[in-house]
């Protein structure tokens, strides 16, 4: 009698073993954590869009000043950021400059933020300015 009469085949023991690949595929997928994919932190978005131009203490003095024919708004005064809706805020950031009748050198950020940050980016200022509508 042979020593193996009491296993499987070789052949047989691979099938068997490749059958529980997919259960267990699914059994982690079911006990693996959502990656989560949330929007960076608003400032954070500041820093690596606006602040070129807005400057990172956000009153328009970015590095990007020099080479600039028209300078960029000032974020922290309350005056003009008060003055300006929420509305043409977001258009702005959205469309560009020339969207509101501003300066061609503004861009539209609309292709690379979605709306969601947009209106972020719009409550961020309106804490940046002190002056909250």
């Amino acid at each position: 009698m042979s020593t193996f009469a009491n296993h499987p085949a070789p052949a047989t023991r691979t099938w068997k073993s490749l059958a529980l690949i997919p259960a267990l595929a699914g059994a982690a997928l079911l006990l693996t954590p959502e990656i989560s994919r949330a929007d960076p932190p608003i400032d954070q978005v500041y820093n690596v869009y606006c602040a070129q131009c807005h400057g990172l203490k956000r009153n328009g003095t970015g590095v990007n000043l020099p080479g600039l024919s028209v300078r960029p708004r000032d974020h922290t005064d309350s005056k003009g950021m008060g003055d300006t809706p929420d509305d043409e805020l977001f258009k702005a950031i959205k469309e560009g400059g020339l969207a509101v009748n501003k300066s061609v050198l503004m861009p539209s950020w609309g292709a690379v933020l979605s709306d969601k940050q947009i209106t972020e980016m719009v409550k961020y200022l309106r804490t940046v300015c002190h002056c909250g509508k």
